[in-house]
């Protein structure tokens, strides 16, 4: 948010250096990112008048200017063509610096002195918006009268400071010069003088020509309307102007500038309409239409969705409900009628709507944060104020306000004592109360009263932050902090922590289901009639069959969730859980076990068999399992799984007794058609049962910090001749344990088939890289390592490709 400091000041009458006001509103809470001033780039440019033009005797197009600039009269030479003598312009004067970082020296033109510059709009960083009446390719001819010698920064409006504010989103009132002008009269301490905009007057009755009905209440909560007959489109006042500019803002016409004025001054979006195009002479606001376009202000065509708010005629839209108007919907030289616009509409609807149409407005930017619609009025009022004070049009009388549910102050019980132990410091009462009358607060019979506008005052201790940052966050005494907090994560705790922060980042969305269901899940995943997880926990009190047992396998619960992405034609989707299965005891009186399971599922373009194994084992990886290790089966029981797509991942574990053990960590693979069908689901999916308790047990430990090698690597490529019914998981475990630690790496990068190896054969190509942490590794080093390897293979009935 800008804020020209003289615009402030004209609601706060305070005095302080651009410094100190920019220290002090941000440890009271306004922070101030930045701050500037254009005549800091105006160094010795002043105000001249031409006093004698003559023709440059070696040139056609230069001439030779006398300019006065009140403590002397100098020589310019010109180029411009726009100059005649009396004319009123800005000088360059030798040693200038220009705001685009030029410097100006005195010189010779074709063998005649200038000594300095007559400046134009371009050279000022200025345009046509700013000074309507100027020659664009000429010198800027100043229309009002200025002093002679006084520096032009002062005399073009450029000498003001504005002030760039970091706004937070609970803050939207300071997103205007109204709400940082009362924050700046709270710091220093002076009265914040803004007026009430006058009720509107004028001939005739709005009614007559207009009416507005809000259809979507729930995402329009005020909508007001007035109207302005017999339009004078000009350009804006000069203050109006200088303003808008400085805010960031391009100066249009009076009644553009009026509404994007007002925006900024309220920090109240407005629109602007052409009465002669809208049509039936009614607006509706309203839910767009299923497969309804908009043509919009920037002049692109727009597809518009029902969760969209749109501001309508009898046609059809004629504007983006907080976000743009249409392209009939703008002022133009021909407009006679406008009809001003001020409304309050749902943040995150317009939000939504932004991001979807790829449109950020400054009105869009402000909606979203959540605006007050008892702020709409003002600024409609405010709006017709400045219509008449700049004579742009003459006012309908009445005002069109569909306000439904009127904002309420809100009350907060007021604790002076409390306050006080909250903050640590001892403010009276008296002071509290002169801290929040400022900034619109009211303090009676015990009971703060809290101004529509700060919706983000909710509670008591709101009301002590208010305290807090007029009173100085410098001021709270340092405390010890009481009491001791020894809340510290379990091992067990952080390591589910970091397993769904992982899947999170490989681009998972985690869900949550129920722990109980239907006993018609255990048909729809396709388990076969003995399976024993049909055996579950009977739910006593159930609310109907479909929650009567308590889950013995998540599987179901996540294809629900699956088929509902897939019903709301979500083309591609990862998800997953961290559920908890319940196993019944022999015992009905005892509780059922419990076990947690990570339970993954996608589907997509990009999900097959071999994306969730990778995703399998990258994660397991992470949580520093040894894959080398990794026993991988496949699994031709998996009921709910495609027969042929489906595996187990086991590891070898050291058991109670000390011996090693085998154990499960997962199963995963394609699941089965039928299962699909049950889910109403139409494409592939793939998914994967992790067991929580045997991944945390065959996590690793802390990784190790290990220095780059000293030695270089030796690579070396084998094709590999195998049984098709040969794994190639145990072809990379055996390479693996042959090749030992001087094995680095391996990759798999081709397989083929064909009749060149054999009927039931297939060729895998593996780049091996080998290396010795402790030594040059040679040739026949290498070689002998390959011997050995291959020599292990052979015993699998594995053989180097000749």
């Amino acid at each position: 948010m800008k804020l020209p400091l003289r615009w402030a000041q004209s609601f706060a009458d305070f005095t302080a250096t651009p410094k100190e006001f920019a220290d002090r509103m941000t440890m009271s809470g306004s922070k101030v990112e930045t701050y500037e001033s254009e005549a800091e780039s105006m160094k010795k440019e002043v105000i001249g008048r031409v006093t004698e033009l003559a023709r440059h005797p070696d040139s056609d197009h230069l001439w030779i200017c006398q300019v006065d600039i009140g403590q002397e009269v100098i020589q310019i030479v010109t180029g411009a063509q726009n100059l005649k003598e009396g004319d009123l312009c800005p000088v360059a004067l030798h040693g200038a610096k220009l705001p685009s970082g030029a410097e100006i020296k005195r010189g010779k033109l074709r063998g005649v002195v200038s000594n300095g510059m007559l400046c134009s709009l371009d050279e000022l960083n200025l345009s046509l918006n700013d000074f309507p009446g100027a020659v664009e390719d000429g010198i800027l001819v100043l229309e009002e009268d200025a002093p002679l010698g006084q520096d032009a920064a002062v005399a073009l409006g450029m000498d003001d400071t504005v002030f760039e504010f970091e706004i937070t989103p609970n803050r939207p009132d300071c997103l205007s010069v109204l709400g940082l002008a009362r924050e700046a009269a709270a710091t220093f301490g002076v009265p914040f003088t803004a007026s009430e905009p006058p009720e509107p007057t004028g001939d005739g009755d709005v009614s007559e020509y207009l009416s507005v009905k809000v259809e979507a209440s729930d995402l329009c909560m005020r909508y007001s309307a007035a109207m302005v007959e017999n339009v004078r489109i000009q350009p804006s006042p000069r203050w109006m102007r200088e303003r808008l500019r400085l805010s960031g803002v391009r100066p249009i016409n009076n009644i553009v500038d009026i509404t994007n004025y007002v925006m900024l001054e309220y920090g109240q979006p407005m629109h602007a309409f052409d009465y002669a195009y809208v049509n039936g002479k009614k607006i509706t606001v309203r839910r767009a239409a299923e497969g309804e376009q908009i043509v919009t202000l920037d002049g692109a065509e727009r597809a518009l969705t029902p969760n969209m708010m749109v501001i309508a005629d009898e046609k059809g839209p004629i504007a983006v409900a907080g976000v743009m108007g249409g392209e009939y919907s703008g002022v133009y030289e021909t407009t006679s009628r406008v009809v001003f616009e001020s409304a309050c509409f749902h943040g995150p609807s317009v939000r939504a709507t932004s991001k979807k149409l790829g449109l950020r407005t400054e009105s869009s930017s402000r909606f979203e944060k959540g605006l007050d619609p008892a702020n709409a009025g003002g600024a409609l009022r405010r709006a017709l104020e400045l219509v008449r004070e700049l004579d742009a049009g003459d006012i309908v009388g009445g005002m069109l306000d569909d306000y439904p549910s009127p904002s309420k102050p809100r009350g907060i019980p007021f604790d002076p004592a409390a306050i006080n132990r909250l903050l640590g410091i001892d403010v009276s009462e008296q002071d509290m109360v002169d801290t929040l009358l400022p900034l619109g607060f009211s303090v009676e019979n015990g009971v703060v009263t809290v101004p529509t506008f700060r919706a983000d005052v909710e509670r008591s201790c709101d009301i002590a932050e208010e305290v807090a940052r007029f009173a100085g966050y410098n001021n709270i005494p340092l405390t010890i902090l009481r009491g001791e907090a020894k809340a510290i994560p379990s091992r067990r705790q952080r390591f589910e922590k970091r397993l769904v922060e992982t899947l999170a980042g490989y681009g998972f969305w985690e869900c949550e289901t129920f722990s109980f269901y239907s006993p018609k899940s255990f048909d729809r995943i396709h388990l076969a009639a003995q399976n024993p997880l049909r055996k579950a926990v009977a739910i006593q009190n159930p609310l109907g069959e479909d929650t009567s047992l308590m889950r013995t396998t998540a599987l179901p619960s996540m294809m629900e969730v699956v088929g509902r992405n897939w019903a709301s034609r979500n083309e591609e989707a990862a998800l997953f859980e961290l559920a908890t299965e319940y196993t019944p005891t022999e015992d009905p009186e005892q509780l059922p076990e419990e076990h947690k399971k990570m339970v993954l599922a996608a589907y997509g373009k990009s999900w097959d068999y071999l994306a969730i194994k990778g995703t399998v084992e990258a994660l397991f990886e992470v949580l520093g399992v040894d894959t080398s290790e990794l026993l991988v089966k496949r699994n031709e029981q998996g009921e709910s799984y495609h027969p042929g797509r489906c595996a187990d991942l086991s590891i070898s574990l050291r058991g109670e007794n000390g011996r090693m053990e085998e154990k499960k960590l997962a199963t995963l693979g394609e699941i089965h058609p039928l299962v699909n069908e049950a889910y109403e689901i139409r494409h592939r999916v793939v998914a994967a049962e992790i067991s929580v308790e045997a991944l945390f047990e065959a996590q690793g430990d802390v990784p190790q910090y290990k220095p780059l090698p000293k030695f270089p690597a030796v690579t070396r490529d084998l094709s590999l001749v195998a049984a098709e019914d040969v794994p190639a998981a145990d072809i990379e475990r055996t390479l693996r344990k042959a090749g030992g630690k001087r094995l680095e790496s391996l990759a798999l990068f081709d397989v083929y088939k064909g009749e060149n190896i054999g009927k039931g054969n297939k060729s895998l190509a593996y780049s091996l890289v080998l290396r010795d942490a402790g030594a040059t590794l040679t040739d026949a080093d290498a070689d002998a390592l390959i011997e050995k390897i291959l020599a292990q293979l052979k015993q699998m009935g594995v053989v180097l490709r000749s």
